[in-house]
């Protein structure tokens, strides 16, 4: 049964094969404009930090909640995110994200009081971050196959782009029509995200039929074509696998779909083995003999946490989360403290920006080069990351900070555009097995955004010294680096564990293979032909 077609653009795009560009590009740009919209514009509220402290008369801690609650908000609400894209679609989703964010922002404007932002910032418009956010980069992901990679690196730049133009524009513009304005502005840009949602157009890989001939030259052809149908099959149940792809139910009910699946339904996928062989694990028994695809995993699947790799990787990322999101909070309060003029202050936020571009990309070539396990280079540089932070804390005037803005800016973008991605390896939990792990591991990081920025609030509060919260910062990176050093050794217990029950196994079966065949064996073994003829 065929998948309903919505007529016009605003139906799915139908290739053969994944373009690996297309109609993508254009994809491509609206997960750069939502970038710029949700991690570009959390991490610039700090500059209206001590606006919201006088005017409201709260503290540090206080009003970094506003933060923390929307860091949270993101990426706690990610399984519903899911959940409701594969109801309805990546289009109307990201809209809708794209319409909360821009309402949140604009209500804060009219508040009255700090608890009063914790609603509209907070949870309004962090749950309209992870409404745009994930599914955009999820669509994303399915228009391309070799440039992947390169086009996600690029795309996710919007974040820092964001934040290099907006911290001294807001900065300057604040003081002409006041922080309530600004966030007025920033809301109506929000809303652009509404429009380039519409660019959102599912995608739809629908291989070439197979033509049978009866010459050599057709069998050819068609053998070729079999085996793209093949590819093209494990690649639509992959999709379905991650989450990607969409059971024939929620395809049915809408005509934006995001990957439509080659096969419908279990009776679909057992008609079709005849012609297509899945891979075997992809494919299961099912209760009346024939082959179907195995459903797809839980969003989250907690059962993951057995594994003692995947656990210490779990606290690598909490504990690292914590020094994501106070630096880019605290920085410009720390520069003006420690000698950097206001006008100034906020540039430092730029400078942290650029920087980011710079570790993304030369992140994602060294990966691609490195002889040894990439866990190692990611624990160099949260290493390095934690040396930075703790440089923060003792340095003064423009340059010294400017020089450990530049360096944290470069960590963080190679720490942040690599932690999720590396699950993906066999260091860590294998590609086989991330699409039920990746839910626990960004649901379990979302406590410490939750965490990270009013513990460096209070350490504020406390000490009256800006630099007491880069303290937290440094000892919550510095804990994530130990955790991320015992990845590799649970994970060499492992495999030395595997390997050791392969082993046993093997000898079991050459045994059982060497004793000499039973004459009841032997009988079946000579009368099988027949009966088969």
């Amino acid at each position: 049964m065929g998948t309903p077609r919505v007529p016009g653009c605003l139906g799915p795009n139908v290739y053969p094969v994944v373009p690996d560009g297309g109609w993508g590009w254009a994809v491509a740009v609206t997960f750069f404009m939502v970038e710029v919209n949700t991690y570009g514009v959390l991490k610039t509220l700090g500059v209206f930090l001590q606006d919201l402290m006088e005017e409201f008369q709260e503290s540090n801690s206080r009003v970094s909640w506003v933060i923390s609650i929307a860091a949270f908000i993101f990426a706690f609400t990610a399984p519903l995110a899911s959940l409701l894209s594969n109801r309805f679609g990546y289009r109307p989703v990201v809209m809708m994200g794209g319409f909360l964010m821009s309402l949140g922002m604009i209500c804060s404007a009219f508040t009255s009081s700090i608890n009063q932002m914790y609603v509209t910032i907070g949870i309004i418009t962090g749950f309209g971050f992870c409404l745009s956010f994930l599914p955009t980069v999820t669509i994303l992901a399915q228009y391309f196959s070799r440039r992947r990679a390169l086009v996600t690196s690029i795309a996710s730049s919007g974040e820092s782009f964001a934040i290099f133009a907006f911290a001294p524009a807001f900065s300057r513009l604040k003081q002409a029509i006041g922080w309530r304005c600004c966030l007025v502005v920033l809301g109506v840009m929000q809303a652009s995200v509404v429009v380039f949602g519409i660019l959102l157009r599912p995608i739809s890989i629908e291989p070439e039929p197979v033509r049978e001939d009866g010459d050599s030259d057709s069998m050819s052809n068609s053998d070729s074509e079999s085996a793209s149908l093949k590819q093209q099959s494990a690649y639509e149940l992959e999709n379905q696998q991650t989450q990607t792809s969409l059971s024939s139910a929620v395809s049915r009910s809408s005509g934006d779909s995001g990957v439509t699946s080659l096969s419908s339904s279990d009776q679909d996928l057992r008609d079709n083995s005849e012609e297509v062989s899945l891979p075997p694990s992809l494919v299961q028994e099912d209760p009346e003999g024939g082959p179907r695809a195995e459903r797809p995993p839980k969003l989250l699947d907690f059962s993951m946490l057995k594994d003692a790799a995947f656990l210490w990787y779990c606290l690598f990322g909490l504990l690292a989360t914590l020094g994501f999101f106070a630096p880019q909070l605290y920085i410009i309060e720390l520069s003006k403290s420690r000698g950097v003029a206001p006008s100034v202050a906020p540039s430092m936020l730029s400078v942290m920006a650029v920087a980011e571009i710079v570790g993304r990309f030369s992140i994602g070539m060294m990966m691609n080069r490195v002889g040894c396990r990439k866990t190692r280079v990611l624990l160099g540089c949260v290493v390095a990351m934690t040396m930075v932070l703790l440089a923060f804390a003792v340095v003064w005037e423009f340059w010294g900070l400017a020089v450990c803005c530049a360096l944290y800016g470069f960590f963080m973008g190679t720490v942040g555009s690599t932690h999720i991605p590396l699950l993906a390896e066999d260091e860590v939990v294998g590609i086989g097995r991330m699409p039920a792990c990746v839910g626990v591991y960004v649901f379990i990081q979302s406590f410490a955004g939750l965490a990270g920025p009013p513990l460096g609030g209070v350490l504020v509060d406390v000490t009256k010294n800006y630099g007491a919260a880069f303290y937290s910062c440094a000892a919550g990176m510095g804990l994530s680096a130990v955790c991320l050093a015992l990845v590799g050794v649970a994970k060499t217990g492992v495999c030395h564990r595997t390997s050791g029950s392969e082993n046993k196994e093997e000898e079991e079966q050459v045994s059982q293979d060497s004793k000499p065949l039973d004459f009841l064996e032997v009988d079946l073994m000579e009368t099988s032909p027949v009966k088969q003829a």
